[in-house]
Parts: C-alpha cells; sequence; structure tokens
C-alpha cells in the first residue's frame, strides 16, 4: 500500500491507497512539535478503525511545506516502516516548469497541477484553498506556467478578529442569506465569503486573459466546496486533488 501526506501550515493531509483506490483519508493539525512517535500514535488511531495494518504500507511520499516537520516525518518513516520516504520536489513531477526558479514552486502546488491535468487534459487554473490561496496555471500542452498567491480565507477572517476588537469571531460554514447583513456576525460572513468569492472570481477572470485557450477552472482544498458554490467561475471541485497527485507522483519517485 502507499502512504501519502501532505503536510500544509495549518492542516495535514493523510492519504491510504490501495493500488489505484484511496483506502481512506484523514486530516489532522500540522504540529511542527510533534515527535515521531507522537505522529505513529496519531496514524495508529487512524488506522484502527479501517482495519488497515501499517505492516502494509511499502512506500510513503510526503509533499511538505512546513520545514520542520520534515526530520521528523524521515525518523518515523525509516522508525515505523524500514524505508526512507520520498520527497516532492520539482524534479519528482514529469511536468516542465516555467517557473523562473522551478524550487521556489511549493511541492502540493506541483501534485495538484500534475493531478489535473492527468484528469483533465487541457489548459487549466487550479485554485487549493488552504492556509494561502493559490492560483497555479497549467497549458494545454501541460506545462507549468506560473500563478498567483494570495492571504487564504481563514488568515483574513483572524486578522479582522484580531485586529477589529468589537469584532467576533466567525464561523464560515455558510454565507448569510443576503449580502446586505442585518447583525455583525452576518455583516463579517458577507464580507469575507462573498468578498472573497469576488476576489476569487476577479483573478480567474484576470488570467484567463492571458492563457489561450481559455482554461478550464477547478478547485481543491477545506473551503473549495463552499466557495464553488458561490463562485461563478469555478467548474468542478475535487477535494482529494492533492492525494490523486501524489499517488501519480509516485509512479516516478520509484526506484
Amino acid at each position: 500500500m502507499l502512504l501519502v501526506l501532505d503536510v500544509g501550515n495549518t492542516q495535514t493531509v493523510i492519504g491510504l491507497f490501495d493500488d489505484q483506490r484511496l483506502a481512506a483519508h484523514w486530516r489532522m493539525h500540522t504540529e511542527p512539535r510533534l515527535t515521531e512517535d507522537e505522529f505513529h500514535m496519531h496514524l495508529s488511531h487512524f488506522l484502527k478503525p479501517h482495519g488497515l495494518d501499517m505492516a502494509a504500507v511499502s512506500q510513503t511520499v510526503i509533499s511538505c511545506v512546513v520545514p520542520p516537520m520534515v526530520r521528523t516525518l524521515e525518523t518515523f518513516c525509516r522508525k515505523y516502516f524500514g524505508h526512507a520516504p520520498d520527497w516532492i520536489g520539482p524534479g519528482s513531477v514529469d511536468m516542465p516548469i516555467l517557473y523562473r526558479n522551478p524550487g521556489e514552486v511549493g511541492a502540493d502546488r506541483l501534485v495538484n497541477a500534475v493531478a489535473a491535468f492527468t484528469k483533465y487534459r487541457t489548459s487549466l487554473v487550479v485554485i487549493d484553498f488552504g492556509t494561502a490561496t493559490t492560483f497555479d496555471c497549467i497549458s494545454e500542452n501541460g506545462e507549468y506556467l506560473g500563478g498567483a498567491i494570495s492571504p487564504g480565507i481563514g488568515i483574513s477572517a483572524e486578522a479582522l478578529f484580531q485586529r477589529a476588537s468589537k469584532l467576533p469571531r466567525v464561523e464560515l460554514f455558510n454565507p448569510p442569506d443576503s449580502v446586505i447583513g442585518k447583525e455583525t456576525a452576518d455583516s463579517m460572513k458577507s464580507g469575507l465569503l462573498y468578498g472573497y468569492t469576488e476576489m476569487v472570481d476577479g483573478m480567474v477572470r484576470r488570467i484567463k486573459k492571458e492563457m489561450h485557450p481559455e482554461p478550464t477552472v477547478v478547485a481543491t482544498g477545506g473551503l473549495a466546496s463552499l466557495i464553488g458554490e458561490l463562485s461563478g467561475t469555478i467548474e468542478a471541485v475535487e477535494p482529494e486533488l492533492t492525494l490523486e497527485g501524489l499517488r501519480i507522483v509516485s509512479r516516478n519517485t520509484r526506484s
């Protein structure tokens, strides 16, 4: 079995593949101070209800944007699996990277691009709603063109709460019924959700002016489904896109 890990600044997404089938997947908070033994405890807890055995894991592939986690996960894999993990970088993906410095492109952005192009085989804009919201552009020939990075909606909401003393912290699970809020919480949700959606749609419209043929717009990440319902430009939501990308890229990392 193949274990894949997407270690983001806020959350770590874990997937276990049985050949090409995603057998199970989980999310946990990214904790840079976690030890290899504590990570083993968490993973064992996830696997047990599914009747899955860690001994069946023959390969581990990791994309990570949190440097302190690298040593922890490297030690974890060697200690509990008896193998070193495969780390995703520009050399891991079978895709031309047209960034001026390919090494600057986050591993998660690369695997998203690979997964999306493998499925759609056309020009694409892939939007990942994570700690940051990333817009990644892929040509019709399967080249990674570059993209844009903006603060994630969670960062925006937290900044509003911390810097405006009278404003409460609000949950962003659903939008208010109208753009014109009648109370503070709904007014904040309106600005955050509707306003953020307009930012996304505006960015997509600008990106489309620079891409030919017109790209298909795909979203992934924590709030992709919610923003996808509000957006006028997002055409498809792929919740497991990064995990699928790690599975695809894993074939290139096998020795």
